[in-house]
């Protein structure tokens, strides 16, 4: 058994690169018990975090499964980089802010914006960007980490996004997202662009949805999972080069606010996502039924073609119905034009 380091720096919260052998009796035991024992220094969420955030690596190649089963013999390597700083730092990053007062901001999220600081993406968040515009005066309730969030998306999935600018404010807007409209005003649309034509004009998904049983950075409907309700409706269809239909678009409005849920249920009845390489990669080759500059703008979105296109809630402090629409970004326009004329 035997571990080592090297350390850049002095402070503990600097980089280390660290290394540790499988020894003979720590055979087919999942990675992160292995590194759990052998490292005590790093805690578990740690090292789960690090292995997520491809920072480990068995045999020269990063591995980011915490269950993954070594053997024995193998050599990992772990690169745990400096600290980040507890809290956020303000960034003047530009955001297009569709509504702001006192208690609320409402912006309009491009695409590669993460939402809040997590493993990868200590900086250069969204999170980032509303410190250095609202200042102390975001919700501290989502934690130093999270100040004012109240839901996420995708940090390819383009569209409306509100935030707390207080705690009261933030309590109003947690108990709306919870309920989902179900018994208030709560409204959440988006625009999914998907492969194939549904055969009925609208539906409803309801399949729970939990951790993939395999790729943990993955959702999937499962048995036991939880509540997850989609309602759909198509809004356009659009012909390949052939004339025949090939894809379409949707007007999803969420009943549960999920990981990925959109994503998963579309891609569970056999629409997936456009650009969805995640849940709809087997569906790339769909792409040769495109006409070739449909081809060329789908290759150019490099990302899910899904846009969080509307937003309806009660104001937390008036009790006023507030409702906005986002128009789709260009990358999705250019998408949706090529694809009408089956260019």
């Amino acid at each position: 058994m035997q571990n080592s380091s090297s350390q850049q720096g002095s402070s503990s919260n600097s980089a280390q690169k660290l290394e540790v052998t499988v020894a003979g009796d720590e055979g087919s035991s999942r990675l992160d018990r292995v590194l759990a024992a052998r490292l005590p220094e790093l805690s578990r969420s740690r090292l789960k975090s690090l292995i997520l955030a491809g920072q480990v690596m068995v045999k020269t190649a990063p591995i980011r499964d915490p269950a993954y089963h070594v053997t024995a013999g193998d050599t990992i390597i772990i690169d745990v980089p400096e600290v980040a700083p507890a809290e956020p730092r303000a960034e003047d990053i530009a955001l297009n802010i569709v509504y702001e007062d006192d208690d609320i901001i409402v912006i309009d999220k491009p695409r590669g914006l993460v939402v809040h600081p997590a493993a990868g993406h200590e900086s250069g968040t969204l999170v980032n960007a509303l410190i250095a515009h609202c200042g102390a005066s975001l919700s501290g309730i989502g934690g130093v980490r999270r100040p004012g969030i109240v839901h996420r998306l995708d940090k390819d999935t383009t569209g409306l996004m509100v935030v707390a600018k207080n705690d009261r404010a933030h309590a109003s807007l947690s108990a709306q997202f919870a309920d989902h409209g179900r018994t208030g005003a709560m409204q959440r649309g988006y625009l999914a662009f998907v492969w194939g034509v549904p055969n009925r004009q609208r539906g409803t998904v309801d399949a729970p949805i939990d951790r993939h049983p395999h790729a943990r950075e993955k959702m999937a409907v499962r048995e036991g999972g939880r509540e997850a309700v989609t309602h759909w409706e198509i809004t356009e269809t659009f012909n390949g080069r052939d004339g025949k239909p090939v894809a379409s678009l949707l007007a999803c409005r969420l009943e549960t606010g999920r990981t990925h849920q959109i994503r998963v249920h579309l891609a569970h009845i056999g629409h997936p996502v456009m650009g969805d390489l995640v849940y709809g990669g087997h569906f790339k080759t769909k792409a040769s039924h495109l006409g070739q500059k449909s081809r060329a703008a789908l290759a150019a979105l490099g990302r899910q073609a899904l846009h969080a296109y509307l937003l309806a809630l009660e104001h937390p402090k008036t009790g006023e119905l507030l409702h906005w629409e986002a128009p789709l970004p260009e990358d999705l326009l250019l998408l949706e034009r090529c694809l009408e004329a089956a260019l």
